[in-house]
């Protein structure tokens, strides 16, 4: 495919610009949402921005995390280190990757935090944001399917790559899991600007998402081909996140509804 682009003689990766334009899209599509429902907007941008960096965080952190054996070797071969370039060098090959439920869960913390202190309302904004985290997600699974990243299974249909920087990726034809988790997540957003713009489930929009995506993300990881990512009693560590939030969302969304 095409892992890398060049833009003004500097080589950047398309999963990069990709996720740069997910992101200026749905901070622009989000900040003129907020003179519909009187949200002023500098602290939309404000809360946009601690999110983003929660993201970024958490998905290296949950990368690294998931890459526990890494760090444990570090560790114990610490006196090996001899120098501050080794030891980054040996910090990006534990923390250079991303997971996105790290990231969504970081950008949530962030921006729960920042609300919590700004005493803003987070229910109003999770109503307003929500429907394009999946619109975003779209752009960053196009992104990986143009780097060659969270590759598919091997399967009679599909794609081969020959230059993806994954050197396991490369010869064979995989299943185009990306595209189809871009497609769902599409769908997805659709679905939610729907309940959005019918002012529905405005108290648990968040909670529909998380339920929706859990549900699709558990299913998709058996089309996953990446088994680096790391696996307990024969499912991945995205399928048991996937069950809590499931679970999580579904438990949240019944004790709404005895409420309302």
């Amino acid at each position: 495919m095409f892992p890398y682009i060049k833009i003004f003689n500097k080589t950047i990766t398309s999963y990069t610009i990709l996720v740069i334009i997910g992101i200026l899209l749905v901070g622009f599509l989000c900040i003129r949402r907020c003179k519909k429902y009187n949200i002023n907007d500098n602290n939309m941008i404000i809360f946009l921005l601690i999110a983003s960096i929660g993201m970024i965080i958490g998905g290296h952190l949950l990368y690294g995390i998931v890459n526990y054996k890494l760090i444990i070797d570090l560790i114990t071969n610490i006196n090996k280190i001899t120098s501050f370039s080794m030891l980054l060098n040996d910090l990006h090959i534990i923390f250079g990757g991303s997971v996105f439920y790290g990231g969504l869960i970081g950008g949530l913390i962030a921006g729960f935090i920042y609300a919590k202190i700004k005493k803003i309302n987070i229910k109003l904004y999770c109503f307003v944001i929500t429907p394009f985290i999946p619109l975003f997600h779209f752009f960053g699974r196009i992104g990986c399917f143009l780097y060659g990243c969270c590759y598919g299974i091997e399967s009679k249909i599909g794609f081969i790559y020959t230059n993806s920087p994954i050197e396991i990726a490369n010869g064979v034809t995989r299943f185009p899991v990306q595209l189809l988790e871009a497609l769902l997540n599409l769908c997805i957003f659709i679905f939610l600007l729907i309940i959005q713009n019918k002012n529905k489930c405005k108290n648990n929009i968040l909670a529909v998402y998380l339920l929706l995506y859990s549900f699709i993300r558990f299913f998709l990881e058996f089309l996953r081909g990446d088994f680096y990512r790391g696996f307990l009693f024969g499912l991945s560590t995205s399928q048991f996140i996937s069950i809590i939030i499931f679970i999580a969302s579904f438990i949240y969304l019944i004790i709404s509804k005895k409420k309302e």
